[in-house]
């Protein structure tokens, strides 16, 4: 039998994927879902065999977690919400991200066979709420809390809190993975996440053009190689890692798409759309909404510390953006076109 760990959030695109990795490399698995009587949104891993096991736990409650902990030597904490849309009240996040963490913490502790815990943060408690945009963020840098929007709080603050428990507990070692935007194939038509809206709206042409925004991304099978090596290795014990690329712009996104699929009839627009005219979008849509705050704004990070000390890579953006949006029309989320059309306006 592998070293048992367990994994929060099974469900997720990103968790899915690092039980993936860490069952290609021996380790048993215990992963937690919010619902056992929910078996199709967790088929696809079930079905990739080795030791896997399911239960059930809430992020919001505290059943479920010292049966969820008992015996594994180590804990992945991968949940935490990603909205589409800024809530109507950011306690909504904060609240769920803060004590959830904390929860997976204290059952840990309690535990007593717990050696690591790798805690999937963000970028987001990183490079927001920043006076300056051109400085190369790195895992020095902490996102400014009162300058930022509710998600980057929630991650901010969950993170803060883990790092602040460790330091006074001292129950176990603690890496923080701080990935950007997360691109990459899914594993089944459930497991997707709001980092795929943008290929999926620009490969669907469900927006007229791009806005001036972008993001440090990164590969979700790249990212769960990361998680295990965090796990691994043990100079890694008491770090942050930044996983993210350079930036890219949802323009160049379009650009990549549709030299790839215009010839197959999806009209990629591949335009950029002025900022007016999003703020204007913005006043009803609130998905846009969420992108104003970083119109024009570049992600600037390093993730240099994760290439020197762990041997980490990252695959080339192109790849990323490729399979995401060949993934999307394999599952059915993006429809492919009836018949051959012409590119959009670029």
């Amino acid at each position: 039998m592998g070293t048992r760990v367990l994994v929060t959030g099974a469900t997720g695109f990103v968790a899915g994927w690092v039980i993936s990795e860490l069952l290609e490399h021996g380790y048993a698995v215990r992963a937690t879902v919010r619902d056992l009587a929910a078996p199709d949104k967790r088929a696809h891993l079930a079905a990739r065999g080795g030791e896997l096991e399911f239960v059930a736990a809430d992020l919001e409650r505290d059943a479920g977690w010292a049966e969820a902990v008992s015996g594994c030597a180590a804990v992945l904490h991968v949940a935490s919400p990603f909205p589409a849309t800024p809530p109507a009240d950011e306690r909504e996040l904060i609240g769920p991200a803060v004590e959830g963490t904390l929860r997976v913490l204290r059952a840990a502790a309690a535990a007593g066979t717990v050696r690591r815990v790798v805690l999937t943060s963000s970028i987001a408690a990183i490079a927001h709420g920043h006076a300056r945009h051109d400085v190369i963020r790195t895992e020095a840098d902490w996102s400014v809390v009162a300058e930022s929007a509710a998600y980057q709080k929630s991650k901010t603050l969950a993170e803060r809190a883990a790092w602040d428990f460790v330091a006074a507990e001292q129950p176990f070692e603690l890496v923080a993975v701080n990935p950007g935007m997360v691109l990459g194939p899914l594993q089944s038509a459930t497991a997707t996440s709001t980092s795929h809206e943008p290929v999926r709206r620009l490969l669907a042409g469900a927006v007229p053009g791009a806005p001036r925004v972008g993001w440090a991304t990164v590969d979700v099978r790249d990212l769960a190689v990361l998680h295990r090596l965090a796990l691994e290795q043990p100079a890694a014990a008491g770090n942050r890692y930044i996983a993210a690329g350079e930036h890219v712009w949802m323009r160049e996104l379009g650009d990549i798409l549709a030299a790839e699929f215009a010839s197959r009839g999806y009209r990629v627009p591949t335009r950029t759309l002025p900022d007016l005219l999003v703020r204007a979008v913005a006043l009803f849509d609130k998905g846009v909404r969420l992108t104003v705050p970083t119109l024009g704004v570049a992600e600037r990070l390093s993730a240099d510390k994760a290439r020197r000390e762990l041997g980490w890579t990252m695959r080339p953006v192109r790849d990323s953006v490729l399979d995401t949006a060949a993934s999307l029309i394999e599952h059915g989320i993006v429809h492919r076109p009836r018949r051959a059309a012409q590119p959009a306006e670029v």
